[in-house]
């Protein structure tokens, strides 16, 4: 059995190329595998290893001045589920391109039990869902306002034309926390004063209220993929985009130049062997369908395909980019 964590910590980091060259180093020399970012406004990471690597990663990570109380969510897995290990450098640890927005101005934390009480005896709130149309289509909390964006940077200009009364008590909910971090700010910079937000995110909920009030399951962006939230309601609230039976599991296409993320169930992954089309089935640059693991991620267009798929690939982007 491994231990997956889902962390962040907002502290300035004063050269995160350094700070980030050196983790990872740490992290090869440990053994673990995952995906960190690092920014001069701190650290975002999911990682997985042995529980004794993780204890020592978090023991490790929280001994560095400035990141003493950083908090952990952990899950197990039966495998690790990530291929590799990156840790880059971004502008942003999550990038909602907002400018001045510092976590410390944001809207009070509600801890998951908090947050089940007001579910439950209150009703003169409006929830808001801080993640991605993909990420609710599958799970969210009864009641929440889902907003169809792709990308997180795409919220402020949802928040425009929300109309959502500047009077109303709001309640905000992402997977682990961390956007919720920056939208609290947006929406008080913008006249919302009564903002709230779940504390740890959906996944703390899931351990310490059993998911209650939550549909369907949560989007992790690992090779899980969902992870289960309320153990005692485990049904798909989502359809299998192939079939149209109920479904929750996602997988991308088959076809490397799809790739399109989509809802499929065992049997739709079968009958499409891995793609979400008859056009993208014929396609020379169908990666192999695995029957045996119909939802085994796949990899990048390299551990498939030779250098023809990239300079075709990058032709056509650079085609499109002149029409």
């Amino acid at each position: 059995m491994y231990e997956v964590i889902l962390y962040y910590y907002f502290n300035t980091i004063e050269h995160p190329e350094q700070f980030a060259k050196q983790h990872k180093q740490y992290c090869k020399d440990l053994g673990i595998k995952g995906r960190i970012y690092i920014s001069s406004e701190g650290i975002n990471g999911t990682a997985a290893g042995t529980p004794e690597q993780m204890a020592q990663y978090k023991a490790d990570l929280r001994a560095i001045p400035g990141f003493e109380n950083t908090e952990f969510k952990t899950d197990e897995s039966d495998y690790i589920p990530f291929s590799k290990l990156i840790c880059k450098v971004r502008e942003e640890i999550v990038s909602l391109h907002v400018d001045g927005v510092d976590p410390k101005d944001g809207g009070n934390h509600l801890s998951p039990a908090e947050w089940r009480r007001v579910m439950e005896e209150q009703d003169d709130y409006v929830m808001i869902d801080v993640r991605n149309n993909y990420e609710s289509k599958i799970g969210h909390f009864k009641g929440a306002l889902k907003p169809d964006v792709e990308n997180f940077f795409d919220f402020p200009q949802w928040l425009e034309e929300a109309e959502i009364p500047k009077d109303k008590k709001v309640l905000m909910y992402c997977t682990g926390g961390i956007r919720c971090e920056k939208f609290s700010v947006l929406m008080k910079e913008q006249g919302w004063d009564d903002v709230n937000q779940l504390h740890g995110g959906i996944l703390r909920y899931a351990k310490e209220e059993e998911g209650k009030h939550f549909e369907g399951k949560c989007f992790v962006f690992d090779d899980r993929l969902v992870v289960p939230v309320n153990p005692k309601d485990l049904s798909p609230i989502a359809k299998c985009e192939i079939t149209g039976k109920p479904a929750d599991t996602y997988v991308n296409c088959a076809n490397m130049e799809c790739n399109k993320l989509f809802v499929c169930s065992e049997e739709g992954a079968h009958i499409m062997e891995g793609c979400c089309s008859e056009e993208c089935k014929q396609s020379e640059y169908r990666r192999p369908f695995d029957p045996e693991n119909a939802f085994k991620p796949f990899r990048k267009w390299y551990n498939y395909f030779g250098d023809d798929f990239k300079h075709r690939h990058a032709s056509e982007q650079q085609a499109a980019e002149q029409s």
